[in-house]
C-alpha cells in the first residue's frame, strides 16, 4: 500500500472516531441500564429484611384470626 493511501486511511479513521465521540444517541440507553443495575442491587440488599417483615406481619395476622388449637 502506498504512503498516500495509508495517510488517507488514517485520516478517514480519525474522522470516524471524531464522529463517534460526538455521537450521544445511545447515552440514554446506558443511563437506563445503570439505573436498572442500581435497582437490582437495592432489591438484592433489601429483599431479606422486607421478606422477614412481611412474613412476621402475616404470622401476626394468622395468629389473631385462628385461635391456637
Amino acid at each position: 500500500m502506498s504512503f498516500t493511501k495509508v495517510v488517507q486511511k488514517i485520516k478517514s479513521e480519525i474522522i470516524l472516531f471524531k464522529y463517534l465521540a460526538k455521537d450521544t444517541e445511545g447515552a440514554s440507553g446506558i443511563e437506563y441500564a445503570i439505573i436498572a443495575g442500581m435497582a437490582a442491587v437495592a432489591l438484592a440488599v433489601f429483599m431479606t429484611p422486607i421478606s422477614e417483615a412481611v412474613t412476621d406481619m402475616f404470622t401476626v395476622i394468622k395468629e389473631a384470626l385462628v385461635p391456637p388449637a
